[in-house]
């Protein structure tokens, strides 16, 4: 055995039936799971839903039993967050989907060894050690083989010609260079093992009771701290990772102190929390500001420092240890920011002196950087941006090219130029699917662009054919009961606007990147859209018999002075309101406002007057998207009483077209080619 394999044992725990733990010969055994803190074990889903039912009411229902020492304790368990859920929990499936995680709470383990998780993936190939209980002998035993970790296959780890033995599922794989935990035994192929990461444990957070694990990792980083200052003489986990790991970077020690002050903190709310302090720190680690291309979606304040090993910096390459100072400015970031956010409420002294002290052989730029962030009261330093979003999110939806399905793809807007893909899929979805099928990647690309209390904003790129797809209305998350009714949609918490996906495929015309400086500047007023519509003329009470044609309404919409918004009281994705939306898009027009509501409505005089008082009221484009977001609220609170539902009814279903014409896409965007036989008549 190697020292980790050694530290391992006493954290294995065995996964029976209630009361069967004793029982030699495993007859009610179902599988392997190990303690990553003090009252918390972690295990596969497919393990503990062998005991049926009762374990997804919440009852303690999962035995566990582990050996302390000499002497073999047994208790019970309570699964508190599992991912796949069993949706028929008499009936689960056959095959357990990934992530195949559950994270049981064990209240009378209080004392228990427990693994050291690693906060980052192994770089392949690297050695590891899977561990777990097996009853294959015969009777029950810890088992544990060496093999290689080759690579992944974008969900799951895979070992090389080497996998667990049966009974070792939801048990631990060790990466022996890191000298931490990386994964848990899923299951067994032909040729090989499939392990979970425990990077898939980021997916627990957004569970529903979700913050159970940002309890369990912050009492996992508790636990080695006292671990390490124990003066105990027992092997620990960092003791022994400092025996194998090399002189660069943050040693095992600093890192485990590190983590310990981390978990005193209010946990993150979301992955662009910490992403953006992340960006802060490599922006003056480089001495630019150009984002990384490539995402990450971290968790944890832990997490977050394991992302800046490795970082590169060709102006400062030689002069020092970059993951020492990328660490000590992200943590000190970190204080300014928590601080910032909780004030008193947020015990920052213990990490403030530990930063302190741990930089006293820093350069004194650094330090003086340092001192700017923890010092109360300073000024921010140059590197603390102002307060925003860290990323808007671009969902971009391109139209059918064969059959009826619309290809799409989700990505991070970062400063307004730079495009991080998360999500696609060319081959596409029917547009009844649409909602369902993204509610997921929205609400992935939304953790990672929001950053605390500043939300990301959603710029949809559609075709015109979906201008009237009402993506304001979506919930990105299913309905966990009656009280979600109250839960804002999409485009009540956030700004929604919709953006046309035809003229980005080309270089932006004269007249819409003139159109867009007066939209900047402003004044803004309303315009008809169709000129005969009810209320757009000079006399609201009447309209125009004729039908204005395409010829008629691009001259009048070219002729329209800057700064004026098209307004119409129906649908333009189809019809006469889809003629006229080509006119004025033609006319370079980047602003527009109108209803995707149902037809034939009454008030559209009144449509007309309020949307030319909102467009006044706003100083510049950029100032039309609170008003709507705000509107979108009002107009269908279901506490509001007649009257108030009266003065917002002309707001209800209300969409806008916000349109810069040189925020990405930019024109040439690449089309997948059909697959064979697809889209041949």
């Amino acid at each position: 055995m190697s020292a980790f394999d050694a530290l391992v044992r006493p954290a294995l725990v065995r996964i029976a039936a209630p009361g069967c733990g004793y029982d030699p010969h495993g007859d009610r055994y179902w599988g392997t799971g190990f303690f990553i803190a003090p009252g918390w074990v972690l295990t596969c889903a497919h393990v503990v839903a062998e005991g049926g039912s009762a374990v997804w009411r919440s009852d303690p229902a999962v035995g566990i039993t582990w050996e302390d020492g000499k002497t073999t304790r047994e208790t019970t368990g309570t699964v508190v967050l599992a991912l796949p859920r069993p949706e028929r929990p008499d009936d689960p499936p056959d095959r357990w989907a990934f992530p195949d995680l559950a994270l049981v709470r064990v209240p009378t383990a209080q004392k228990a060894s427990c693994v050291r998780l690693s906060e980052r993936p192994p770089v392949p190939p690297t050695s590891v050690g899977l561990h777990g209980w097996s009853r294959e002998t015969g009777e029950l035993g810890i088992r544990h083989v060496h093999g290689t970790l080759i690579g992944s296959d974008g969900k799951a780890l895979v070992t090389d010609w080497v996998m667990p033995v049966e009974g070792c599922s939801g048990g631990p794989v060790v990466d022996h260079q890191q000298g931490a935990v990386v994964g848990l035994n899923k299951g067994r192929g032909r040729d090989g093992g499939a392990v979970v990461p425990v990077t898939a444990l980021r997916a627990l957070h957004d569970l529903p009771g979700g913050e159970a694990m940002g309890e369990a990792l912050r009492a996992h980083d508790r636990y080695h701290l006292a671990r390490y200052r124990s003066l105990d003489d027992r092997p620990d986990w960092t003791r022994t990772q400092r025996r194998t790991a090399g002189g660069q970077g943050v040693g095992p020690g600093l890192r485990t102190q590190l983590y310990g002050h981390f978990a005193e903190l209010p946990a993150p709310t979301a992955p662009g929390e910490i992403m953006d302090l992340i960006d802060q720190v490599k922006a003056w680690i480089r001495d630019d500001d150009l984002p990384d291309a490539l995402e990450d979606d971290p968790r944890t304040w832990s997490e977050g420092a394991g992302l800046l090993r490795g970082l590169r910096a060709p102006r400062r390459d030689g002069v020092r240890d970059l993951d020492l100072d990328a660490v000590l400015l992200y943590a000190a970031h970190v204080v300014r920011h928590v601080g910032g956010r909780y004030g008193e409420r947020a015990d920052t002294g213990g990490l403030t002196r530990w930063i302190i002290d741990a930089s006293g052989d820093a350069d004194r730029h650094l330090r003086r950087e340092i001192d700017r962030l923890v010092s109360p009261g300073r000024p921010a330093p140059l590197s603390v941006r102002e307060p925003r979003a860290r990323a808007d999110v671009l969902l971009e939806i391109d139209t059918p090219r064969w059959g009826r399905s619309y290809p799409w793809r989700v990505k991070l807007l970062l400063d307004g130029h730079t495009v991080s893909p998360l999500h696609c899929d060319d081959r596409g979805v029917e547009r009844a699917r649409l909602r369902e099928t993204l509610r997921e990647p929205l609400a992935d690309a939304l953790r990672r662009g929001d950053s605390g209390p500043h939300l990301a904003a959603v710029e949809a790129v559609l075709p015109r054919e979906l201008f009237d797809e009402p993506l304001d209305t979506w919930r990105l998350e299913p309905p966990q009961g009656p009280d979600d009714a109250w839960a804002p949609t999409l485009g009540q918490r956030r700004i929604v606007v919709i953006r046309d996906a035809r003229r980005h495929d080309r270089e932006p015309a004269p007249e819409w990147r003139e159109r867009w400086e007066a939209a900047e500047r402003g004044p803004l007023r309303a315009a008809p859209l169709r000129a005969e519509a009810p209320g757009a003329g000079p006399d609201a009470h009447t309209s125009r018999v004729r039908r204005e044609t395409w010829a008629e309404a691009y001259d009048r919409l070219r002729e329209a002075g800057g700064g004026t918004v098209p307004v119409y009281c129906a649908h333009v994705g189809s019809g006469d309101g889809l003629m006229a939306m080509n006119a004025a898009l033609a006319a370079g027009h980047p602003l527009a406002l109108w209803r995707t509501g149902a037809h034939g409505h009454t008030d559209c005089a009144e449509f007309h007057e309020r949307a030319d008082r909102l467009l006044s009221a706003a100083l510049t484009a950029w100032d039309v998207r609170g008003p709507v977001r705000s509107l979108r609220t009002r107009a269908t609170d279901p506490a509001a009483g007649p009257e108030a539902r009266a003065a917002y009814a002309w707001a209800e279903s209300v969409a806008l077209l916000f349109d810069p014409p040189d925020r990405p896409p930019h024109g040439g965007r690449l089309e997948p080619p059909p697959l064979l036989g697809e889209g041949e008549q």
